[in-house]
């Protein structure tokens, strides 16, 4: 009468496992959708095909960006955290697949006992047993196998927060770089305006002492000087604070990083026409909160399969008695089998509240990753916008320079021949002054844009 009950029961365990999900599973919600093009392309033009490198960053053509941006995905210490934390993750679903499988053990037992109703002839008992034993949850309502698949979502989401956090690091580098470069600039503009600015005051004291120009003309001479001079020390602080942020994405100390000066910005990258929003569908944060949203939709299964009974499968072999001697024989041989089938009857509503909390979980999961999307859309336009009217803004502001420099040599000329005063000089001059740094701040501006734009685009604009 015993020996069917194993095989039956062992197939009914098959049959309800086969339909386990089926009980438990919740599906998470469609992707979030997009329109076909992005409102800021310009319509009508070609799909960008042309290939964007890897290394995406190597489209400014700058060498020594190209270096940093080597050396900052072995240093930087915010990439080694998403390294640890994804390791983390792929332990975590490692175990839940164990989960499913039988657990086996062996032990050694021995025992000395002497009880007060022996008698006095009687010598303690011996009792030696050496067993193994195997117990297994079967996964009837697919609790093991959501808690598998949200670990494993969560894996992939650790994965794409790995990708998510070296293109961050790696555009925020890229920037620094940039910024580092256009603070360089404006240094090198503001030292050459010094140099003018005390030679113009040397011409101005000469007149003043020749009583050809008055006091006022001197006073507006050694005041634009100063609030230049100003300027500069300001433009020296920025760029050595620019390098310390360098050097601790790198991985540095400040004291142990530095950068040869260059002064000069790297040329502009044309951006594409067209681009589809499917290009989206690569950024890894994207990605990273769509596994989130599976992982939470699992937890539910798992959280759900709570409300129906767990069965357990158990069993122990071995050989017991009260000496070693020959302990391993088969008259000293003992086994047993035994399932177990449990199930919940009162909690006071705990397994309600833990449903309702992991579907309230999946459903606050799912909203953020819908703000994902649109929040990258919208980051996208702006940078698509903003890199093909900055090109319209570098091309005003430097017919803007050539203007206002051949004012200052005109007023430069007309001030030695006495026909204007300093008032008319200081003007020009500061004209010049505000043109070039207005261009050295739109020409930043617009690698920052592209540069932005290609983060938002996972480093790529064209079509797959």
């Amino acid at each position: 009468m015993l020996k069917p009950f194993p095989k039956t029961l062992l197939a009914l365990s098959l049959a309800l496992t086969l339909g386990a999900c089926a009980v438990t599973r919740v599906d998470p919600p469609e992707t979030a959708s997009a329109p076909a093009q992005f409102k800021e392309a310009l319509p009508n033009a070609q799909v960008a095909t042309q290939a964007v490198p890897d290394a995406w960053w190597t489209l400014f053509n700058d060498q020594v960006l190209d270096d940093l941006e080597q050396r900052v995905v072995i240093g930087n210490e915010t990439l080694k955290a998403s390294v640890a934390q994804l390791s983390a993750a792929r332990a975590t679903l490692d175990a839940s697949q164990t989960a499913v499988y039988p657990t086996v053990s062996v032990g050694l037992n021995g025992t000395r006992a002497y009880t007060a109703q022996s008698s006095a002839t009687e010598n303690p008992a011996n009792n030696l047993a050496l067993t193994a034993s195997a117990a297994w949850e079967l996964d009837l309502w697919g609790r093991l196998s959501m808690a598998t698949q949200g670990a494993q979502a969560t894996a992939h989401a650790s994965e794409a927060d790995l990708a998510a956090a070296r293109l961050s690091v790696q555009s925020a580098l890229a920037q620094g770089y940039f910024s580092l470069r256009a603070a360089e600039a404006q240094q090198e503009l503001l030292q050459r305006n010094v140099l003018a600015y005390q030679k113009a005051l040397e011409l101005t004291q000469v007149r003043y002492r020749s009583g050809v120009a008055g006091l006022t003309d001197v006073l507006q001479a050694k005041t634009q000087l100063n609030s230049t001079q100003t300027q500069l020390a300001d433009a020296i602080a920025q760029r050595a604070q620019l390098e310390h942020a360098l050097a601790v994405l790198l991985g540095l100390p400040p004291s142990s990083f530095s950068l040869p000066r260059t002064a000069t910005l790297p040329a502009a990258v044309a951006v594409p026409a067209s681009l589809p929003s499917t290009l989206l569908q690569r950024r890894p944060d994207i990605a990273a909160a769509r596994e989130r949203v599976k992982a939470a939709y699992a937890q539910i299964g798992v959280t759900d399969a709570a409300f129906f009974p767990t069965l357990s499968l158990s069993a122990t072999a071995g050989y017991g008695q009260n000496s070693i001697a020959n302990l391993l024989s088969t008259p000293n041989l003992l086994w047993n089998l035994g399932a177990g089938l449990t199930q919940s009857l009162f909690d006071g509503g705990t397994r309600k509240l833990a449903s309702a909390q992991t579907r309230a979980t999946a459903e606050q999961v799912t909203s953020s990753y819908r703000q994902l999307v649109l929040t990258a859309l919208q980051e996208v336009e702006d940078n698509l916008v903003l890199s093909s009217r900055l090109q319209d803004e570098v091309n005003s502001q430097t017919e803007a320079l050539q203007s206002a420099q051949r004012n200052l040599d005109i007023v430069m000329a007309q001030y030695r021949a006495g026909t204007v005063s300093y008032l008319n000089v200081s003007a020009a001059q500061s004209a010049a002054l505000n043109a070039e740094a207005t261009l050295v701040t739109v020409r930043n501006r617009q690698l920052a844009a592209v540069n932005t734009l290609l983060k938002n685009l996972a480093g790529r604009w064209e079509s797959s």
